[in-house]
């Protein structure tokens, strides 16, 4: 542009204009940081809170009365390399089996599997049903807003007491299935843990019938 001024002689205007550019881009020089104080604070507090990531800053910064949007106190962290790394859920391992033959007899092989509906204060309502393939009924129904795999295990050890061991046991790939609870639950009573393909729960067919007439039924 300088050029084109100098070697043409022409004013301005006409060079912004022949060059398609508007004179307030070509005049605009970069505003000085301004942030000097605010990214200092930050580096303090993210040095004494390691694990706080860019949002929870933001809420300290405004605590103590600092005007910082959450974009900035972003970008700020980015550019000095404060920001958490995410933790990678672990992929838990799935056994594989082959399809298994229908039930010949009751208490030879049970299904269950988890439910859940929204209460309305906005927590979850979680259900594990637990079913006899052969006989279609119903042999546990445990309701809580949480259902670890030791509550699993606990459901398990009170139905045996009540019906003896099956054979096998019907399942999907839920981190509450596939977790050291069930799994050493069946290992000690002699169990086939048998867990259906990732997207297929079509191979559990009969817990999942029940779980749509539950549903139908009781929670409306």
């Amino acid at each position: 542009m300088n050029y084109t001024m100098k070697h043409y002689r022409i004013s301005e205007r006409r060079a912004c204009r022949l060059s398609a550019i508007s004179r307030s881009s070509r005049r605009y020089q970069p505003a000085k940081d301004r942030d000097d104080a605010l990214r200092e604070r930050v580096r303090e507090l993210a040095r004494q809170r390691q694990r706080f990531g860019h949002l929870r800053l933001t809420a300290l910064l405004r605590r103590e009365g600092w005007i910082a949007n959450h974009k900035k106190v972003y970008r700020i962290c980015r550019e000095e390399q404060l920001l958490v790394p995410r933790r990678r859920r672990r992929r838990l391992r799935r056994i594989e089996h082959a399809e298994q033959p229908a039930p010949a007899r009751p208490n030879q092989s049970w299904a269950m599997d988890f439910m859940q509906d929204g209460l309305a204060d906005g927590r979850t309502l979680r259900i594990l049903t637990v079913i006899d393939r052969y006989t279609r009924e119903a042999l546990a129904l445990e309701v809580d807003i949480s259902i670890p795999g030791v509550r699993v295990r606990r459901v398990l050890d009170e139905l045996t007491a009540q019906r003896g061991c099956p054979e096998e046991i019907h399942a999907d790939n839920g981190p509450e299935f596939l977790g050291r609870s069930v799994n050493a639950w069946c290992e000690e009573h002699h169990v086939f843990l048998w867990h259906i393909e990732p997207g297929k729960p079509a191979q559990n067919g009969h817990i999942e019938s029940f779980n749509g007439r539950l549903r139908d039924e009781c929670l409306p």
